[in-house]
């Protein structure tokens, strides 16, 4: 019987500390530092290769320095700012922010702290970045006063989006394409696919994100934000298909959000895949969208 109990004891042990490795691990790669390697900054595509004007600018948010690229149509007074994915960098948003250029519009793109060019700092997952986003609005409020702010972000980036509009009311209009609702679910999610032990290890990475960087995960529940969008418009886009932040996420933010609301869900696409299914049709309904800035 001792013997029993000593073997079960030890895998208890055991259990137990792979499971507070397995979480250290998960919070380390929500919260930790993005490896950084200087030829990442060298060889890195800019508004050169699309052909469209731009000037590399730079802004403050809490005491760090926020870089970005600024796209000028002088004509216009409006404003989009576009925001990167979890270990993203601005020159993800090419694409979309070139389109929304040519379609007539000023475009702000940035690098989230402690990614592409931007100061190295503590980063979360949609937490602390909430307030570079705040710094990208009073950049584009300074530089042209009385603009039409509107703001388009991808999976972390429109969780961000949601979360700082509900409380910036100079950001007129959201587009959200691949936001998660509620962070823990994501992160829970995560590990199940991973066939870990999901409760105890969610529980273990929890903490260790509040020591390490400051935060937790019920801070970051963009579900809890959106009506308070309202009356600015809002458009949630989701892939279908979306196995990392499942279509579930798009129907709750949607149920929460007042009017003027509207879900786009895209049949057979994966993780923020709809540009690229369609680039042209997706360039034209979100210029359509921001329009009404």
């Amino acid at each position: 019987m001792t013997r029993k109990l000593l073997s079960a004891g030890i895998g208890a042990g055991v259990a137990g500390v792979l499971a507070g490795g397995v979480a250290a691990y998960a919070a380390r790669r929500i919260s930790g530092p993005t490896p950084l390697q200087r030829r990442d900054l060298t060889f890195t595509f800019t508004p050169f290769e699309t052909g469209v004007a731009h000037e590399a600018i730079s802004f403050a948010a809490a005491g760090l320095r926020i870089s970005g690229w600024w796209l000028p149509r002088p004509e216009s007074n409006r404003v989009v700012i576009g925001c990167h994915g979890h270990r993203g960098s601005k020159d993800e948003l090419l694409g979309i922010g070139s389109g929304l250029w040519r379609a007539g519009m000023n475009v702000l793109i940035f690098d989230f702290r402690g990614r592409g060019a931007s100061d190295d700092s503590v980063c979360s997952l949609a937490y602390h970045e909430v307030a570079d986003l705040r710094g990208a609005v009073q950049y584009a409020s300074d530089r042209l006063p009385g603009a039409g702010i509107g703001v388009i972000g991808y999976s972390m980036g429109a969780a961000v989006s949601l979360l700082a509009a509900a409380d910036e009311p100079r950001i007129k209009a959201v587009v959200a394409d691949s936001s998660f609702a509620v962070m823990r679910d994501v992160v829970a999610h995560a590990i199940t696919r991973r066939r870990l032990p999901t409760r105890p290890v969610v529980a273990l990475a929890d903490r260790f994100t509040r020591r390490q960087y400051g935060y937790r995960f019920d801070s970051v529940r963009p579900v809890d934000a959106i009506a308070r969008l309202a009356p600015r418009p809002v458009m949630i886009v989701h892939g279908a298909a979306d196995s990392m932040i499942t279509a579930s996420h798009a129907y709750q933010l949607y149920e929460a959000a007042q009017s003027p609301k509207e879900l786009w869900l895209v049949s057979g696409v994966e993780h923020c895949g709809a540009y690229f299914l369609d680039r042209a049709r997706y360039v034209d309904r979100m210029a359509h969208f921001f329009e009404q800035l």
